[in-house]
């Protein structure tokens, strides 16, 4: 009996989550990024330009920052770039005056966020590769998604 049980268990498929990526859309336009065949390319954009759709296969909403709190990110990022900061600069004086990172977090714990990183929680143990997708260039601005995929990984 023990030994068909554990020739049963050598034979099941380990557990192998797919990989989570996270790029923006310039970088998908022009080819600056490498992601394996079949990564669905999902948005996490709250407003998206209609051109931004066809850079993904679908876009999560529910994922951007909160409509109302985005606003007043990018009134206080206005306002530093008139005060003479330049956009890099403005961007994350704007994200460090609002405490962007916990009012994200505390978004994430509402029932549509939720419902959607449960979504793709359950595409990545079913082993999908998933890339998330918005706007900002990382290498200079902080931005929603890397905290996303924080919350992603830690419950895959």
């Amino acid at each position: 009996m023990m030994v068909r049980l554990l020739l049963s268990l050598a034979c099941q498929r380990p557990f192998v989550p797919g990989e989570l990526f996270d790029t923006y859309v310039a970088a998908l336009q022009h080819d600056l990024v490498d992601l394996p065949q079949g990564t669905r390319r999902v948005g996490v954009v709250r407003s998206p330009t209609p051109w931004f759709h066809g850079a993904v296969d679908e876009n999560r909403p529910a994922l951007g920052p909160p409509s109302d709190f985005l606003e007043e990110f990018q009134s206080r990022e206005e306002s530093f770039k008139l005060d003479g900061m330049c956009e890099e600069g403005a961007h994350n004086a704007a994200w460090e005056e609002l405490d962007f990172e916990e009012t994200y977090r505390d978004h994430l714990t509402s029932g549509e966020a939720r419902a959607s990183m449960d979504d793709l929680v359950s595409l990545l143990q079913a082993g999908e590769d998933v890339a998330l997708v918005c706007y900002e260039n990382t290498d200079q601005k902080r931005c929603h998604r890397t905290i996303l995929r924080e919350e992603l990984r830690s419950r895959v």
